[in-house]
């Protein structure tokens, strides 16, 4: 059981979450529903949404470093306050041009933010209770999601810019929790993820799953509202439907991967792209009524972002062990660049093909999926799994180390002599490992494994696990 210290410190970053996501819940949605109004075309709107989540790559790739400068809570401030500058400047500048510079640093910005809680929960306890705080932050999360998306019809009935206020005084206020609590903050340790190439190298199959995952998840943030809107259906109404797919996600995740646990990865990667595939294919072909819509939409919200915690775990019983955290921050990364090309890529099969080629590439991307991880099953079967599942948010590069727990660490050991595609062990370069000692220059960086402190303070942080802002 938790204890009360633990409890208390992660409650802010957690509170501040909640807060932040209600807004960034229905955010694309207003940007996508805005864009249609003032008559942008499919392929203007899918660049625009785009922008977010190029942001959100770049971010990945370069907020730690700023977190590690300036310490959590300062951090924190400055993230939030660029997200809320930036929607508000969206309220003022109705340019699609403007808007797309607009939501890059928007995306950069929320991923500190993610970045920021993430470490922090991260950081506060160890492996014996990471899974639990790791559930509270799904719940936290997927919650403001699906409220987020029944205020849509309520603020844009108020018309102009009044969405983006309210969005933009979310944000605000989400640094409230974090800044009102004890300057107490946990330390964390930086890492860099992997190169793509040596990811494809050690997991094939993870890292397209991280992909496709990132493809699909983008498109039913940015373009399902647009299909939606242009089927008739109200702001509100599209509110709703957006909070279903949300609510969806939030209740199939966690079966589907207790069921990933028990189960041959590969195989359970192969149906969910099937699943997706199918349902897909009943929007298409089924006659719709808004519950059989409904229906089908809470589906396929379970089903697309259930891809991506399978597809990890399924890297993770892969792995040799100096090289999971850095593996999993790897895919976290090619998820970021699966969502960035999204809108790009199946905006123009919505000008070509008309409002339902969204779930004909929906099909055309499960399908794909599905066969290359039958061609891989076929190559190199997945062994028993080893690392339990645990649910994932690809937001942050830090976020991947909360799937990193000590069974992962003994599984991938017991299997690090698995062979590769060639039929060879996969090798780690001891020249340069994965995971080694910190830089001697780099003194301003918290380790948790240094051996000894140089003072009497900074045992005492060390062993207590915080450092004091």
């Amino acid at each position: 059981m938790m204890s009360r210290q633990l409890l208390a410190m992660a409650l802010a970053p957690l509170l501040g979450l909640f807060i932040l996501g209600i807004g960034n819940g229905f955010l694309a949605t207003v940007i996508t529903l805005r864009l249609d109004a003032a008559g942008e075309s499919a392929v203007v709107i899918g660049w625009v949404s785009s922008a977010y989540f190029i942001g959100l790559a770049l971010g990945a790739m370069l907020n730690d470093r700023l977190l590690l400068r300036i310490g959590h809570i300062r951090a924190y401030g400055s993230f939030a306050s660029l997200v809320a500058v930036t929607v508000l400047l969206q309220g003022l500048v109705a340019e699609p041009w403007a808007w797309f510079v607009l939501r890059l640093i928007g995306g950069w910005a929320t991923v500190g933010v993610f970045l920021v809680i993430e470490s922090w929960l991260l950081a506060s306890g160890d492996a014996k209770v990471r899974g639990r705080l790791l559930a509270l932050y799904m719940i936290s999360l997927y919650a403001a999601g699906v409220l987020g998306q029944l205020l849509l019809g309520v603020t844009e009935a108020m018309g102009g810019p009044s969405s983006f206020m309210v969005i933009g005084m979310l944000a605000s206020l989400s640094v409230l929790p974090m800044a009102m609590i004890p300057r107490v903050s946990p330390l964390i340790e930086k890492a860099e993820p992997l190169s793509p190439l040596r990811l494809i190298t050690l997991t094939p199959t993870g890292v397209v799953g991280s992909f496709g995952s990132g493809l699909m998840v983008a498109a039913v943030y940015s373009l399902l509202p647009l299909y939606l809107q242009r089927t008739g259906l109200s702001v509100d109404r599209i509110g709703q439907m957006m909070a279903v797919v949300v609510l969806g996600a939030m209740l199939l995740q966690y079966p589907v991967g207790r069921w990933s646990d028990r189960h041959d990865r590969q195989l359970v990667l192969i149906l969910i792209g099937a699943f997706c595939t199918l349902i897909s294919a009943a929007v298409l072909w089924l006659p719709l009524n808004a519950w059989v819509l409904a229906g089908l939409l809470f589906l396929l919200g379970g089903g697309v972002f259930s891809l991506y915690p399978v597809a990890v775990g399924h890297a993770a019983d892969r792995a040799p062990a100096g090289a999971l955290v850095r593996m999993s921050q790897g895919l976290l990364l090619i998820n970021a660049i699966g969502s960035a090309l999204s809108p790009p890529l199946v905006s123009p099969v919505m000008s070509l093909m008309g409002d339902a080629g969204l779930f004909w590439a929906f099909g055309a991307m499960g399908g794909i999926l599905v066969a290359f991880f039958c061609w891989r099953r076929s190559v190199r079967p997945a062994p028993v799994p080893v690392a339990p599942f645990s649910a994932s948010t690809p937001m942050s590069s830090a976020g991947a180390e909360l799937a990193v727990t000590e069974e992962h660490v003994q599984g991938a050991t017991e299997h690090e002599h698995v062979e590769d595609l060639s039929g060879a062990v996969p090798e780690v370069d001891v020249a340069e490992p994965l995971v080694g000692p910190p830089p001697p220059n780099e003194s301003h960086i918290a380790y948790f494994d240094e051996p000894e402190a140089e003072d009497d303070e900074a045992t005492s942080r060390s062993d207590s696990g915080i450092e004091r802002g």
